[in-house]
C-alpha cells in the first residue's frame, strides 16, 4: 500500500509539472528558488539596464577624469611659478639660470626646453640640473610634471633629488640628462620662426618688454627626431600614439599629421607667466619657435633636424 501511495504521489507532482496552467509557475518557483528569488529574465534584464547605464556614465567619467588632470596640470603649473617666484627673492630679483644647453664656454648651443637636467654645465658656477636650484621651493618632483602624459618618468623623483650628480643606473655614462614633460622658458633664448627674430624668455621680474612673460607651458612641437612628421605633446591627442620614455627622456603622446592641420587638434593646453597667472590656450593661438645653434637665438636648427618645432602661446609675445 505504502509503495503504491508513493506511486500516486509522483504521479500527481509529474502531472501537475506538465499542466500548461501549472507549468510556467512550477519553472518560475524553480527558477526563483535556484536564483535567489529572481527568475533568469528578471536577471537579464537588471544586467542590460546596468550596462546601458555604464554606457552613458562612461564618456562623462571620461570627462571628469580629464577635468581633473588639467586642474592638477595648471596646479603644477601655479606651484613651478610661484616656485620660481620664491627663488627670485632670495637671489636679487634673478630667475634661476637655463639648463636646456649643449657644450662648454664659448662654444655652446640651445638645447630643447623640456630639459630638467642638462648634459654637462656650461660654465663653472652654472648647474646643469634645475633642482640645483628649484628643489628647496619645489621639493616634490611630481610637481615638474604634466599629468596629461602617458607615464611618469620613471626616474623622476631620483633625478630631482640627486640634482648635478644624476647618473642613470641603466647607463654606462658618468652623468646623464634627463628631458621633462614641460617646457621652461626662464632665460632660455630660441627662434621665433614666423617673425625672423629671437625669443627671449624672462631672466628678472623687472625685465622689459623685449623679454617674454612665459615661464612654463605644456609641451606641444612637431617634428621632434624621436618622431618625424607628427605632432608630439604631454597632452594626450585622443587619436595618437604613445612614445615611449627612454634613458634620456619621458613618454610623450604623438599623432602623425602634417604641421599645417594644427588648429584641427583642438588640444587645450596651459602656461604659467611671471606675474602669477596660469592661462589656458588652444593649438589655434600659438606660434612656432626653433631651438637654436647659437647663443643669441639667430641661427635655428634646420627644417627636419634635432628637437624640431616647439609652439608657444601667441600672447606670451605681448
Amino acid at each position: 500500500m505504502v509503495k503504491i501511495r508513493v506511486m500516486k504521489a509522483v504521479k500527481q507532482e509529474r502531472m501537475a509539472r506538465n499542466n500548461p496552467e501549472n507549468g510556467v509557475l512550477g519553472s518560475a518557483a524553480e527558477s526563483r528558488e535556484r536564483f535567489g528569488g529572481f527568475t533568469l529574465i528578471e536577471l537579464l534584464v537588471v544586467m542590460a539596464i546596468i550596462s546601458m547605464l555604464m554606457a552613458i556614465a562612461s564618456p562623462v567619467f571620461v570627462q571628469v577624469r580629464d577635468r581633473m588632470k588639467s586642474i592638477t596640470g595648471a596646479h603644477n603649473q601655479r606651484q613651478i611659478v610661484v616656485g620660481v617666484t620664491l627663488y627670485t627673492y632670495d637671489n636679487d630679483g634673478l630667475l634661476p639660470e637655463s639648463v636646456a644647453t649643449v657644450g662648454f664656454e664659448p662654444l655652446w648651443n640651445w638645447s630643447e626646453p623640456t630639459k630638467l637636467i642638462g648634459n654637462e654645465e656650461r660654465s663653472p658656477g652654472l648647474h646643469r640640473a634645475m633642482g640645483e636650484y628649484l628643489s628647496a621651493y619645489i621639493p616634490d618632483a611630481k610637481t615638474m610634471f604634466c599629468s596629461k602624459a602617458p607615464q611618469k618618468y620613471k626616474y623622476l623623483r631620483e633625478s630631482w633629488e640627486a640634482g648635478d650628480e644624476w647618473d642613470n643606473p641603466e647607463t654606462p655614462f658618468p652623468t646623464d640628462p634627463v628631458g621633462g614633460t614641460y617646457c621652461f622658458y626662464w632665460n632660455y633664448i630660441g627662434f621665433l620662426e614666423e617673425r625672423d627674430y629671437p625669443f627671449r624668455g624672462p631672466s628678472t621680474m623687472a625685465d622689459g618688454r623685449e623679454h617674454s612673460k612665459l615661464l612654463v607651458s605644456d609641451y606641444l612641437g612637431y617634428d621632434h627626431w624621436r618622431r618625424p612628421n607628427a605632432f608630439i605633446s604631454c597632452e594626450d591627442f585622443k587619436r595618437g600614439t604613445i612614445i615611449p620614455e627612454s634613458w634620456l627622456l619621458s613618454a610623450f603622446w604623438s599623432y602623425e599629421k602634417d604641421s599645417n592641420s594644427i588648429d584641427s587638434l583642438k588640444t587645450s593646453l596651459s602656461a604659467g607667466y611671471i606675474d602669477g597667472r596660469v592661462e589656458q590656450y588652444n593649438t589655434s593661438d600659438v606660434i612656432r619657435m626653433r631651438v637654436s645653434l647659437t647663443p643669441d637665438g639667430t641661427v635655428p636648427y634646420p627644417v627636419g633636424v634635432g628637437p624640431g618645432i616647439f609652439y608657444l602661446p601667441r600672447n606670451s609675445l605681448k
